[in-house]
């Protein structure tokens, strides 16, 4: 029996799609794909060209922003009704940016079958290509398109202490770039763009130097993803005056009952500060509660 002959259990199959070289599916997705009864795209079209490329039969329902509150029902009295519907978006990790949210969202409510079959993502590849930190990452989207409410919304994450990744659109990138480095400081940053496709270009700088690139050169082509630094770690030190680390190496000294090594090590902990700054002030304390000159 083929496999497109052994039907899948009913449920919602979220699929990702390549974001640009067509190599980049997955075997699980095509199987999948094949095996569906009905393909939830964002274009009809879009999802049409890798339905050909890949000989994949099921029909494509428009499932998209203007039109998710009529089909929804539809694809839900589907999977009722023993289907299995997978849903991609034009390119890349369906909800990602994209709609699909409250179909997922529906789907558990019913208590239908959900999962998710892996793959492509322009935001982890950008990621990954910046040369930043990836270790912890915020993911925002897009940003909002006048520059006073991007400026708004940039500052209240100018305290996030991780990479950031954003996507912007050509038009806009070269005066997002500066408002994010006027709202966030000039960081490190990189712009990613026609991720794996034949003219894919990473460039990296700063987001003053990137802005300035992109405001000579003009709009650039493709999709685009913006990676920006976290912001400088806080000064410990700045947050904490002399009397008060006393104040806490004195408690943790006398209530706690560590020795000073373990002690200065705690408050290290809990302050940011640096070990060894923390072991001489509480050497110091430590002499002056047993009444000696603070030193030695």
């Amino acid at each position: 029996m083929a496999d497109q002959d052994i039907h899948l259990i009913p449920g919602l199959y979220i699929i990702a799609t390549p974001i640009g070289n067509m190599g980049d599916i997955t075997l699980r997705a095509l199987e999948t794909l094949r095996r569906t009864d009905a393909i939830a795209c964002e274009d009809t079209r879009q999802a049409g060209k890798l339905a050909a490329a890949y000989g994949i039969s099921a029909p494509r329902l428009p499932y998209h922003d203007h039109n998710a509150a009529e089909m929804r029902p539809k694809i839900l009295a589907m999977i009722a009704g023993g289907k299995s519907v997978a849903l991609v978006s034009d390119a890349g990790m369906p909800l990602i940016s994209d709609p699909g949210y409250k179909l997922v969202e529906a789907c558990v409510a019913e208590d239908f079958y959900v999962t998710c079959v892996p793959g492509a993502s322009a935001s982890l590849t950008g990621l990954v290509l910046s040369a930043l930190p990836s270790d912890r990452f915020y993911f925002g989207g897009f940003l909002p398109p006048k520059s006073g409410a991007r400026k708004n919304h940039l500052a209240t994450l100018k305290s996030i202490p991780s990479t950031m990744v954003f996507y912007e659109t050509a038009p806009r990138l070269a005066a997002s770039l500066a408002d994010m480095a006027e709202t966030l400081g000039n960081r490190s940053a990189a712009v990613a763009r026609e991720l794996t496709k034949k003219f894919e270009e990473i460039r990296r700088g700063t987001l003053a130097d990137l802005a300035a690139h992109y405001a000579e050169e003009g709009e650039p082509k493709g999709e685009i993803v913006v990676i920006v630094g976290a912001a400088p770690e806080t000064d410990a030190a700045a947050l904490y005056d002399a009397g008060a680390v006393d104040r806490l190496i004195t408690e943790v000294l006398t209530q706690r009952g560590l020795r000073l090594k373990d002690a200065a090590a705690a408050v290290a902990a809990e302050t940011g500060l640096r070990k060894n700054d923390v072991y001489r002030r509480a050497l110091r304390v430590k002499n002056e509660m047993a009444g000696g000159d603070g030193e030695g």
